[in-house]
């Protein structure tokens, strides 16, 4: 998938190949997965792995892994240029923490919906009090609360949390 040039029967070089400043080879190793028309994929691999590198690992693995491979370099040179230090590793650990804050404050919503269906079950002429509405503030981040208590009319307050 090499581009001809104007001159008849010369290839234009990818862009590994231009980024080096050396001839682009028939068999070059670098041309179907850094194509001229991508050369920023090419640069910032070159810029954290450097190009022999790049060239060793694309030659150990078999043709039908390379691909992969060129693109999870890509990724991960990506992510070492936002974070230089933890990379992709960062990227993964700072969604896991997001999913879990998410699937706290989905645990809590589950916990306020069955409290409020129990709440409206209850004959509230047998008890000494009455429940008033069950609210939440809104865009909280309830992972760090523990206790949580519900207001109740003429009543204590109530957590369904506590440890």
């Amino acid at each position: 998938m090499r581009q001809k040039s104007h001159r008849k029967g010369t290839v234009s070089p990818c862009a590994a190949c231009k980024l080096l400043r050396r001839k682009c080879v028939k068999d070059c190793i670098f041309a179907p997965y850094f194509p001229a028309r991508e050369p920023y994929k090419f640069a910032i691999v070159h810029k954290i792995f450097g190009a022999s590198n790049v060239n060793k690992m694309l030659q150990v693995l078999s043709e039908n892994q390379r691909s992969d491979a060129v693109n999870a370099m890509v990724y991960e040179a990506n992510a070492r240029v936002q974070d230089p230090v933890y990379g992709c590793v960062g990227t993964i650990s700072s969604l896991h923490r997001q999913l879990e804050a998410l699937q706290t404050q989905l645990a809590f919503a589950q916990a306020e919906l069955v409290h409020a269906r129990t709440l409206r079950r209850i004959d509230t002429k047998h008890l000494p009090y009455t429940a008033s509405a069950v609210t939440f503030p809104t865009n909280k981040d309830f992972s760090s609360d523990v206790n949580m208590a519900f207001v109740y009319e003429d009543g204590p307050g109530e957590s369904l949390w506590s440890c």
